[in-house]
């Protein structure tokens, strides 16, 4: 992931006082343990500054408004309580060539300054730090104790001191090029190594712009350059160093991440702030999608195994319990022939009531006859209660594969991250499991479910819109909710897999080819994605039910019609 440098910072900066100062904070939200977003409006808009200290996404920017969820953070709490209402009045860097910035708190702009909120983006030292008029600290996102860091403890009631001054050369227009070139060439060894090493206010990132701008490689060892390298990558390095000074930045996406300068830039974009709002959302999603995924498929992947064992000791006992009948008979057959007892028989052939086959009995010699016979009739009880027993448990055991299986079936859909949609969705199984109690999350706050659009959407040849649920919660909305008169139900017949919806008209009437698409689909969106052709039934609504205390997803139905699906069908037209 791309850190936001030195030059990225400037050019936030540069565009929030531009087109943000002053500004009045009209709320404060945090959404999760590393972002925070303020609600700022100016005389003429009003956006949301998102401040995050994530150790590998450190960043800020106006960003997109945040989810209608309760905030139950003290840190945000903290922050609303002392700054609400106030002005942002400045936004000053601590230090010459540092990331750690000063956001300046008044009644009004011209009124003296009443807090400060230091942002520090220094990767995984990235922290928000509320201090008073008195550089007093009253708040921290996250407080480092002594025992943490001798060198800078952040504690409230301290007073706030700024990071500890960088040692390496400060970058300038004035210094010489044999100066210049020398730091840089004293210890041979690559240019990318070396320009860190040497001076403040880089990144990996900007010194391979910085390289490629001068058409040289950042591996490359500085004993091996000419003194025309030397020369292009100097004009260069005043070329961006001018962009700091005069403010001068071109935002665009390059091949492996974004650009606030534009030299390497594959396609400009208009907005900083949109673009490092899309860059590192896009990250984080991703990263969240990936860890919670595979949180959830290990949980479900346990659960599932654990209950197979479950399904099979229930079978077993069943097996057994099939045995009852067989020492009932036995038990009527010795007390039918009781005249052939003899005192200490281990064991006797009698006649089969039936076959008139020799039946063999084993027989306790300390017992007699009436009591053995009791003995067989006791097993026989005692397996038929075992038997009524398993039947219920066994059935529900069933019950929860088949819910499970269908939650596998969601996850195996979302198998990468596309679009914001899918975290949403994958947090939606969350929840649900949750609510099941397949997860125990200390301090879990579920999604505010409002109805939102969060469907895969799809469209027959003959326009009618389709849609696709993509977990349970989603399913039942389709199912049960969402669903009409007109509407027609699909589903895999027996096969974990999705609900879908073709939504109809009053009156219209789809053809077989809108049937098979849409058939095509149900078996796409399910276990039954790799097969060739999988069974689909087809509905309508009305004739959908979920059974009283059913898990989410759970539906029955009747009066469906088969059609066969086929889910390469969908593959080719996706690709």
């Amino acid at each position: 992931m791309q850190p936001v440098d030195l030059t990225t910072v400037a050019a936030i900066c540069a565009d929030l006082r531009a087109h943000w100062l002053p500004a009045r904070l009209e709320q404060v939200y945090q959404r999760d343990r590393t972002r925070i977003a303020l609600a700022l409006r100016t005389l003429d808009r009003r956006g949301w500054l998102r401040l995050c200290w994530h150790p590998q996404a450190a960043h800020l920017c106006i960003a997109a408004p945040p989810p209608k969820e309760p905030d139950t953070f003290t840190f945000s709490d903290q922050l609303r309580h002392q700054l609400k209402g106030l002005a942002l009045v400045a936004i000053e860097p601590l230090a010459p060539w540092e990331r750690a910035l000063d956001f300046q708190f008044a009644r009004r702009p011209g009124d003296p300054v009443r807090w400060h909120l230091y942002v520090e983006i220094m990767g995984k030292y990235s922290n928000l730090v509320l201090a008073n008029a008195d550089n007093l600290i009253v708040t921290a996102a996250h407080q480092v104790t002594a025992q943490q860091s001798s060198v800078r403890p952040i504690l409230t009631g301290q007073p706030y001191e700024p990071p500890p001054a960088l040692t390496s050369a400060v970058p300038s227009l004035e210094e010489p090029f044999e100066r210049w070139k020398e730091r840089i060439s004293l210890v041979p060894n690559s240019l990318r190594r070396n320009l860190l090493k040497t001076y403040r206010g880089l990144s990996s990132s900007l010194v391979r712009t910085l390289a490629a701008a001068a058409r040289l490689d950042a591996e490359r060892n500085t004993d091996e350059l000419a003194d025309s390298d030397w020369q292009r990558l100097y004009e260069v390095w005043k070329k961006w160093l001018i962009c700091l000074e005069k403010e001068q930045f071109q935002p665009g996406w390059t091949e492996n991440g974004y650009t606030v300068l534009g030299w390497d830039s594959i396609e400009p974009v208009e907005d900083l702030q949109t673009l490092v709002d899309t860059y590192y959302s896009d990250r984080l999603n991703r990263q969240s999608f990936q860890q919670l995924r595979h949180q959830l498929t290990q949980k479900v992947s346990n659960a599932l195994t654990k209950l197979q064992v479950k399904r099979q000791t229930f079978l077993d006992k069943l097996q057994q319990s099939g045995d009852a009948d067989l020492f009932r008979q036995q038990a009527d057959l010795l007390m039918a022939h009781l005249h052939e007892w003899q005192p200490g028989m281990k064991a006797i052939e009698l006649a089969d009531f039936e076959t008139g086959e020799p039946v063999k009995l084993t027989l306790d010699p300390e017992k007699n006859a009436v009591q053995n016979a009791q003995h067989l009739y006791k097993r026989h009880q005692k397996l038929r209660r075992a038997k009524d027993a398993v039947k219920p448990l066994l059935a529900d055991t069933e019950a929860e594969i088949h819910y499970l299986q269908q939650v596998d079936s969601a996850l195996s859909q979302l198998d990468d991250y596309r679009h914001p949609g899918d975290l949403i969705a994958l947090e939606e199984i969350r929840d649900e499991l949750v609510e099941q109690n397949y997860l125990s999350l200390p301090q879990h706050r579920s999604r505010n479910s409002d109805g939102e659009d969060n469907f895969y959407h799809y469209r027959t040849p003959n326009g009618f819109e389709v849609l696709i649920g993509r977990n349970n919660r989603q399913n039942d909305l389709l199912s049960f909710r969402i669903a009409g008169d007109y509407d027609l139900w699909f589903h895999t017949q027996e096969i974990p897999g999705s609900h879908v919806l073709l939504r109809l008209n009053p009156g219209a009437v789809p053809d077989e080819t809108d049937l098979q698409f849409t058939a095509n689909l149900a078996a796409y969106y399910s276990r039954a994605r790799e097969s060739d052709a999988a069974p689909v039934i087809y509905a309508e609504p009305k004739f959908v039910y979920k059974p009283k205390g059913a898990k989410p997803g759970m539906a029955i139905y009747k009066h469906e019609t088969v059609i066969w699906g086929n889910p390469g069908a969908v593959e080719e037209m996706k690709g």
